[in-house]
């Protein structure tokens, strides 16, 4: 699994101005880059603690954090759609570079490793906080453990000193990451959301992409007449389906309808038209049969396998779901990327696409080596590592024209690409995800009732009222807003 989970003009939200310099960015992007795709000092840290004095050197122009020849670096990685190897290769560039070792960890296992590190005042120094067992973000910023990240972002780019690293990213990827108006969490990785498709299996069949959601349930049954599933969803991780609601409910509404959910906006869900709409969509693909068979008891990568198995037409995630499988998928497949069907009287068009960062990086406040983890971050931040990073992961940083044109794409990346383009400035993205962890795991939770067709469409919107209701009761909540 990827990662659910947009600079940052003092506004989480991502406004018109900045989608359009978002769009202009992506167009400077000299050959097809890569994945549009796959969690503060603040409370607890202070942003010029610099951890033990073990690990304090002398500060420089290329060194501004003083990262200590000699010292050691904690790493651990989220080993999901994206390997690790990535970050192995930025380990080495390190050590050689600045003379820091690193202690490396690639696994799925995020909070089962390091929650009792946490616990115990001696976390990692840097951390891809990312996967189903994530430790979610703003339950980390609330207890005071991360490192606000504006000292890196304020710091000089290693391209081009002149610059602060906040300026050379793609505009509104900093904002997944932000807590309170803080940034305490890097989304690294450029992603997009919706569906996915066969290029193979629609030639075969004669079907064609859908641009209207009547369109996408006639491929569902033609596809359930010749034994095939029409819409696969990893079930066990109910997160997925949610991306093909949301992105229904923000194209039929428009940017309002997303922004009453992100805002705990009383009429969020119950008495949205969009949200009604969104949801009755979903419900008809399950009344109808139109589900693959299954799927509602599965994992992530079972049913993806299953679909690359050819036993669905389409499946729903982000665009870390290529680098997943691999191995599963046959090299014929010829995987494609679909932006969501429209609803009638959708006020986005069929191009727009939810899309943004993903794949949260943090420096824990109480970091050992706190000089070499933000020296480390800065060049996460630089075309050397964005570079080595697409060719390890087949994936695009939020770093501006950051790839070198030699790195070449598997035909899903190239397919997120090429819709990215298209949509220029309708893009969107929810962040009701990172900022109220509890309320999107009720939502997640209504959503599997429904996929098994326990509770009815208008239970859904009740269930999913209550958990905005309720998280609009915190008085913390409204330290964050949408404009």
């Amino acid at each position: 699994m990827g990662s659910t989970s947009d600079g940052n003009t003092g506004s989480p939200g991502v406004g018109r101005r900045d989608l359009m310099k978002r769009s202009a960015a992506l167009g400077l992007i000299s050959v097809p880059t890569m994945s549009l795709l796959s969690a503060c000092a603040s409370g607890g840290g202070d942003g010029d603690s610099d951890g033990g004095g073990d690990t304090k050197g002398e500060k420089s122009k290329d060194n501004p954090f003083g990262a200590k020849k000699g010292s050691k670096l904690d790493v651990v990685v989220f080993k999901g759609g994206y390997g690790d190897d990535y970050a192995k290769a930025w380990e080495a560039d390190f050590g050689k570079k600045l003379g820091i070792t690193s202690t490396h960890t690639g696994t799925q296992e995020i909070t089962g490793k390091l929650q009792p590190r946490f616990n115990g005042g001696n976390p990692p120094d840097i951390v891809d906080d990312s996967g189903a067992q994530q430790i979610k973000v703003d339950v980390l910023y609330k207890n005071g453990q991360l490192l606000d990240l504006a000292e890196v972002l304020d710091s000089p780019s290693v391209d081009d000193p002149s610059k602060k690293v906040r300026d050379t990213l793609i505009p509104g990827t900093l904002d997944p990451g932000m807590q309170e108006g803080k940034v305490v969490a890097l989304n690294y990785i450029y992603t997009v959301w919706g569906l996915w498709y066969s290029g193979k299996l629609f030639k075969e069949k004669g079907w064609e992409e859908p641009k209207t959601w009547e369109d996408f349930l006639a491929v569902c049954k033609d596809a359930k007449s010749e034994g095939i599933g029409g819409l696969a969803h990893q079930g066990k991780y109910p997160y997925y389906i949610n991306v093909a609601i949301m992105d229904l409910i923000a194209k039929k509404g428009g940017l309002d309808a997303m922004k009453a959910i992100d805002n705990l906006d009383p009429k969020a869900f119950v008495g949205s038209e969009a949200a009604q709409a969104g949801v009755e969509a979903i419900y008809e693909v399950v009344e109808k049969g139109y589900l693959m068979p299954g799927t509602n008891g599965l994992t992530h990568t079972e049913s993806q396998t299953r679909w690359n198995q050819y036993k669905a037409a389409f499946i729903t995630c982000g665009s870390w779901l290529e680098n997943e499988q691999l191995k599963q998928t046959p090299s014929d497949f010829d995987m494609k990327f679909l932006p969501m069907p429209l609803l009638p009287g959708s006020k986005l068009p069929f191009e727009a696409i939810r899309a943004g960062s993903g794949e949260p990086f943090i420096i824990p406040s109480k970091a050992h080596n706190l000089p070499g983890a933000k020296e480390f971050m800065r060049r996460m931040l630089s075309k050397e590592w964005s570079t080595l990073f697409a060719k390890e992961a087949n994936s695009l940083t939020i770093l501006k024209d950051s790839v070198d044109p030699s790195v070449k794409l598997r035909p899903g990346t190239q397919s997120t690409v090429e819709a990215s383009k298209a949509a220029g400035d309708n893009t969107f993205r929810f962040l009701y995800t990172e900022w109220y962890s509890e309320m999107g795991t009720a939502i997640e939770a209504a959503s599997n009732e429904l996929m098994a067709k326990r509770i009815q469409p208008k239970e859904w919107l009740k269930r999913c009222q209550a958990a905005v209701d309720k998280q609009a009761k915190d008085p913390a909540s409204k330290k964050n807003h949408r404009d």
